[in-house]
């Protein structure tokens, strides 16, 4: 790996070796997302809280402050929309000369793995990556399902993120599931969790984020279930301590709790 890649790594995975991303991506095909309408607003009390964003050019560009930001991962595939026929139906949507012009720190893209279109963003990740690794940049793969929200188990999860790590993935995105430890276990390159769905209570979030932490994720990647909560600080407090303090589902909840309260 060469100076530029490891350097870009180390803005996004901190010394402990875990990280915590905020993705504010949703808007490139849900349209303006439920609290995430005005996304600079929505972002910039959270900022101090995570170590990267994952955002598209045109939100970066129009929300996000230039001079006080956080290292990005700017996503990179799009093209379909919750009203459209397939969410799978995704094609590259930006370079790696504007990545690197907007001074991102690696790219994200979506593989839908046994969808009608799964050769087509397969290739898309495999694209990328040659492209990638001319520029040193990273490049993150995110095991989307679409609507399928019952693809959401180890066997199928593992098998995805295995294939994004062999065509070159530098980190693989992947939701949580039981037996999380298969995916991970299968996967030679960094996992990082997906939130999905806003939960039904915060001590779900922590219990999830937990279970993966102790099972070998290295970070998370989680929009709803912080920037749509009532109490968004609160949980991005909470979800750190987890992340980069070590600590317990219960003591996230307790910070939470007492976060709540201020």
């Amino acid at each position: 790996m060469d100076w530029g890649k490891k350097n870009r790594l180390s803005q996004l995975i901190q010394k402990d070796g875990h990280c915590m991303f905020m993705p504010i991506d949703h808007g490139y095909f849900q349209g303006p997302t439920t609290k995430l309408e005005k996304p600079g607003e929505t972002v910039k009390p959270l900022l101090p809280y995570c170590d990267a964003i994952f955002v598209t050019r045109g939100v970066l560009r129009s929300c996000i402050d230039p001079v006080n930001t956080k290292p990005i991962i700017l996503r990179v595939s799009g093209g379909t929309s919750m009203v459209g026929e397939d969410l799978a139906n995704e094609e590259i949507t930006t370079s790696i000369k504007e990545a690197v012009r907007l001074n991102a720190s690696a790219v994200g893209l979506s593989v839908f793995i046994g969808s009608k279109y799964e050769k087509q963003t397969l290739m898309n990740l495999a694209n990328l990556v040659n492209e990638a690794e001319d520029y040193g940049m990273p490049v993150m793969a995110v095991t989307a399902v679409g609507k399928e929200l019952e693809k959401r188990d180890a066997r199928y999860l593992a098998l995805a993120s295995r294939i994004a790590a062999e065509l070159g993935a530098t980190i693989v995105k992947t939701y949580w599931c039981e037996n999380f430890d298969k995916v991970v276990n299968g996967c030679p390159v960094p996992v990082v969790m997906a939130g999905g769905p806003q939960t039904e209570t915060e001590q779900e979030v922590f219990d999830f984020v937990y279970d993966g932490m102790q099972k070998g994720a290295i970070g998370i990647n989680l929009g709803r279930n912080i920037w749509k909560h009532d109490y968004p600080i609160a949980m991005a407090k909470a979800l750190r301590a987890i992340v980069h303090e070590n600590a317990t589902a219960k003591e996230a909840g307790q910070i939470f709790n007492a976060e709540k309260k201020r």
